[in-house]
């Protein structure tokens, strides 16, 4: 669905881009808040209001995620397409820099390598099209926050998402009201069908993220990382042969070496996880083998013994990292 989103954008025209995003924010409250009064999902809100650091990350978040979404919509309806979708190629490298630079996190050689080809990948773009490419920059470094900040906050998906555009809300429709009172408002002006699109863009935002709320509960971490991938590959084909956008040789040059990027940071990923697994069977096996001769309870400090051991190596300490890229 979020590979498709580009065939959507273009139908609520000739909405601007800053309409579209205020009605985006004003619906997905709505949408959202149907969802968790089915579900009776309320008591983070308490807790949620009862820790001003948490708020202070929600509102930039919101922030964040508004120069995100804002900017996608323009550059859709505006053929930059392609330009998008390389935004979300690169953005697992920008949240792998992020993690550095941030959280202090250590890398593996093979992510080191893989930072390094997307840099130059950037530079190759740059250099081709006499201009950094900012759309596909802005994208990638918008979402990587974004991803950073959620990450400090730690609450669910949906209720994430409820939380940010409740702050967005007020601005959002503070906008649509003095768009109405100038008569510039295209909601309602250009009949129901179109009316109803702009409505829809609740759904447009909210059923996606439910569904990888669900995928995430249900397939491994890694599988779940490698599938997001599919979003910036059907954007990219979209863009050039739906959209049919310019690929002149640079821009092939510089796509090429984000792919290779992403090709060495996934199997990076996908080694990790496997030898992470490997390390918790034998610290099982172990735990099991003990048990007979020591009893239980040295079993089990064994196996926390060998665990909290492996967590302190080299190796495993940039797995969540990793995993979450």
């Amino acid at each position: 669905m979020w590979g498709l989103v580009p065939l959507f954008w273009p139908l609520v025209k000739p909405a601007g881009a800053v309409e579209i995003l205020a009605h985006r924010m004003v619906w997905s409250l709505a949408v959202v808040g149907l969802a968790l009064l089915a579900l009776r999902r309320w008591g983070w809100i308490r807790e949620l209001a009862r820790s001003p650091r948490k708020l202070a990350l929600i509102t930039v978040a919101a922030a964040v995620i508004s120069v995100n979404w804002g900017l996608y919509i323009w550059a859709v309806n505006n053929g930059r397409v392609v330009e998008s979708s390389l935004g979300y190629f690169i953005n697992p490298l920008v949240t792998i820099a992020l993690g550095v630079l941030v959280l202090k996190e250590r890398l593996r050689p093979a992510q080191w390598v893989a930072v390094g080809i997307g840099f130059a990948a950037v530079v190759v773009l740059a250099v081709g099209a006499g201009r950094p490419p900012w759309i596909s920059l802005t994208l990638a470094f918008s979402f990587a926050t974004y991803g950073l900040v959620k990450k400090q906050v730690n609450i669910g998906g949906l209720e994430s998402l409820a939380a940010e555009t409740a702050v967005q809300f007020l601005p959002a429709l503070g906008y649509l009201l003095w768009l109405g009172s100038h008569g510039e408002m295209a909601f309602g002006a250009h009949g129901t069908g179109h009316a109803l699109l702009l409505a829809s863009t609740g759904l447009v935002t909210a059923i996606p993220l439910v569904c990888f709320g669900a995928a995430a509960i249900r397939v491994p971490l890694s599988t779940l990382g490698l599938l997001q991938y599919l979003a910036p590959v059907f954007q990219f084909l979209l863009g050039v042969l739906y959209f049919h956008e310019a690929m002149p040789a640079e821009r092939w040059a510089g796509f090429s070496l984000v792919w290779l990027a992403l090709t060495v940071l996934s199997w990076d990923a996908l080694r990790t996880a496997r030898r992470s697994r490997a390390q918790m069977e034998a610290a099982k096996a172990v735990a099991v083998s003990t048990e007979p001769e020591t009893g239980a309870g040295a079993g089990a400090v064994t196996a926390t013994g060998i665990a909290t051991g492996a967590g302190t190596g080299t190796e495993p300490e940039a797995a969540p990292l990793s995993a979450q890229s």
